[in-house]
């Protein structure tokens, strides 16, 4: 049996190896780090975890590749928190700002900081950068300033939350760009002006201002939820639905739409709850949506047909 000696040069050279191993990149470190300290929160300490050179371990909420050990997801979401916020009767904040620095995560697929409730600052304009980003979540926060101009360079994003925040402006045309892009919810913000042509993609839009029309591409766009009440649209509901319009919730309500209710929605595969309510429509109720309630029509200029008044026979 053969007796291995180490010298003491020896045995510093395997343990430089051994932490090189279970470190990060030195620069995502450093990104990482000044991540945390542009954020502050106190009550449950989650950044408490964040210590020593492996980030890739036991960091909560940070992810790394398994093959490459780069950085690939940062999930700190404050839903999975509320029970320890709610036994220690504290409230769930989160304050400060999400650092540019994070767009030295190169390798970075997924961002989901949500629910924070003191999050504010604008959304760093490098996000556009993260060629690999797949989600983007931001919801529940106080950020604040526009959407980036660019954010259409990100043509692997398939999801864009950032409902209940306090953005201002308007949709990029870029975001036209992200054929990927499945779930995109601007609820609850400060975001006017109209809707770009080719967002056939776009649902969850409720209470955002915009304004202009509805373009036609959104009723065969596979959108299955789609949601633009409480707006400033206005001129016809688009003659475009079609076979590929398959709608579980269609809301148009609270807007300045004027006109009939298309007769192509007869064409529709499925739409199962619609509200045109609040609104200026005018002519017969298509037959294929007599057997929904009256709600869904009320509060139009002069809507006939079941279930509202017959409509009078000239």
């Amino acid at each position: 049996m053969s007796i291995l000696f180490f010298t003491p040069l020896t045995a510093l050279l395997l343990l430089a190896i051994i932490t090189t191993v279970n470190s990060c990149l030195p620069s995502e470190l450093a990104a990482l780090n000044a991540f945390k300290s542009s954020l502050r929160e106190p009550n449950t300490g989650i950044f408490n975890s964040w210590t020593g050179t492996d980030c890739c371990h036991n960091w909560f909420g940070v992810s790394c590749d398994e093959n490459t050990r780069r950085v690939a997801d940062i999930n700190l979401r404050a839903g999975t928190l509320y029970t320890t916020f709610e036994k220690a009767h504290r409230p769930g904040y989160m304050t400060g700002q999400i650092s540019p620095e994070i767009c030295k995560l190169t390798q970075l697929s997924s961002i989901t900081i949500t629910d924070w409730n003191g999050i504010s600052g604008e959304i760093p304009r490098c996000i556009s950068s993260l060629s690999f980003l797949r989600i983007i979540d931001l919801a529940g926060n106080r950020i604040s300033g526009t959407l980036p101009s660019d954010i259409g360079k990100l043509k692997h994003l398939s999801r864009l939350s950032l409902a209940d925040n306090a953005i201002i402006g308007r949709i990029p045309l870029s975001l036209t760009n992200i054929t990927s892009l499945t779930h995109l919810d601007l609820r609850n913000n400060r975001i006017s002006g109209s809707i770009p042509l080719g967002c056939g993609k776009l649902q969850n839009l409720g209470r955002a201002l915009l304004s202009g029309i509805i373009p036609k591409s959104l009723l065969t766009s596979g959108i299955s939820d789609l949601n633009l009440s409480h707006n400033k649209l206005e001129g016809n509901i688009p003659d475009g639905f079609g076979s590929r319009s398959y709608f579980t919730s269609l809301d148009f309500s609270y807007n300045n739409l004027k006109g009939p209710i298309p007769k192509s929605i007869s064409s529709a595969s499925y739409i199962g709850y619609i509200d045109l309510s609040h609104n200026h429509l005018c002519g017969p109720i298509p037959k294929v949506l007599d057997n929904l309630d009256a709600s869904s029509f009320e509060y139009n200029a002069c809507l006939c047909g079941k279930p509202l008044k017959t409509c009078k026979v000239n």
